[in-house]
């Protein structure tokens, strides 16, 4: 099978997987997004994986840039970023794209445990509380 019938069986199958799901984003046919933990949670973070055009066969583009992840440190990303990295090379040449969204929702916790929020609207709103 070529890569664009790889990715358009894929993209198939993430469109039924993620139906109705508000965490995904379907931002293009080879790009999505997904929050990783509720609306509000603090510890909540959001990944991007955006699809090569030979992806699955080489790596797809993985990235927390987005405003979303403002609160959360350079060091977290990375740190994040990294351990997903080691999920793609793990599943390189296979569909990864749900396997990689369900690794971090299952990783939450260890992913965020060094994760201190920086000028959080929760931070904030205990400091008016306390005075």
């Amino acid at each position: 099978m070529s890569a664009n019938e790889d990715q358009e069986m894929e993209l198939e199958a993430l469109r039924s997987i993620y139906e109705g799901d508000e965490s995904f984003r379907e931002l293009s046919p080879v790009s999505f997004q997904y929050r990783i933990g509720e609306n509000g949670d603090p510890k909540a973070f959001l990944i991007e994986i955006s699809w090569t055009e030979t992806y699955p066969q080489t790596p797809p583009i993985l990235s927390m840039n987005a405003f979303f992840n403002n609160t959360i440190s350079s060091a977290v990303k990375q740190s994040i970023l990294a351990k997903l990295q080691e999920a793609v090379e793990a599943n390189l040449g296979t569909a990864m794209t749900y396997t990689l969204f369900e690794y971090a929702k299952d990783n939450k916790e260890q992913f965020m445990e060094n994760h201190n929020p920086i000028n959080s609207a929760v931070n904030i709103d205990k400091q008016y509380h306390l005075n």
